[in-house]
């Protein structure tokens, strides 16, 4: 195996290492702690496919190690929080199993992924790091005493694994910042949610996470809808 195969690889091993870390924070009951490994996992995850391009060196093998790394950070870590958070709101009861579905939708999800050819410039229901970061980032709120009365409403967090598992593998088109060219033109709503994605982040901080995966959402189902190219 060549260097520049080891690169791309060392980063996706990161993105899993982080995921591990983040499950001993939900087993030490640190919830709070759960949204800086996510980050972790979200940063490697990104630079991993960017150094493989760069470096032309994608292979099967750093392939299905990202879909592995991926699984356990962006699928059993918020099915593991979403799981805690139910247990808390609904003590006794068979709702907090319901989380379990979060982890098969994104194993569906990531299988799709690999074996679409289509996703190559745009993603086909929604990412799996996305799922995440709102699950995570509502849990993280919550312990900090923001959104408290929301997340710890069941109905709310059941609809919010229903409506979360289902973007998984809808086959709406979603936006990915996978750019050919980094001209304006034919890039227009990324460079737009780009711009509102940082000025949110510099200004809500933590509590713009979750709006921003919801404008991510509702602006990649929009698009569909009004047949913008994303």
């Amino acid at each position: 195996m060549s260097i520049r195969n080891v690169i791309p690889n060392a980063f996706t091993s990161f993105n899993l290492v982080f995921g591990c870390l983040a499950i001993i924070e939900i087993f030490e009951g640190r919830l709070e702690n759960v949204i800086y490994y996510t980050v972790l996992s979200g940063i490697v995850d990104f630079f991993d496919g960017f150094l493989a391009r760069l470096l032309k060196s994608a292979s099967n093998i750093g392939k299905d190690l990202d879909s592995l790394a991926d699984m356990v950070s962006f699928g059993v870590v918020p099915a593991l929080v979403m799981y805690q958070l139910l247990q808390i709101s609904a003590p006794g009861t068979y709702w907090p199993y319901l989380a379990v579905l979060i982890v098969v939708m994104s194993g569906l999800r990531l299988a799709k992924f690999n074996n679409d050819e289509r996703q190559s410039d745009r993603f086909f229901g929604l990412p799996t790091p996305a799922n995440a970061f709102l699950i995570i980032s509502l849990a993280h709120l919550a312990t900090d005493g923001i959104l408290w009365e929301v997340v710890n409403n069941w109905q709310v967090l059941v609809g919010i694994t229903l409506i979360m598992s289902i973007l998984l593998v809808i086959d709406i088109p979603m936006m990915a910042f996978k750019f050919k060219q980094y001209g304006w033109k034919g890039n227009e709503l990324k460079y737009i949610f780009l711009i509102i994605t940082i000025i949110m982040a510099l200004t809500l901080q933590l509590v713009a996470v979750p709006l921003i995966i919801v404008l991510y959402i509702t602006g990649s189902v929009l698009a569909y809808v009004f047949s913008l190219k994303l």
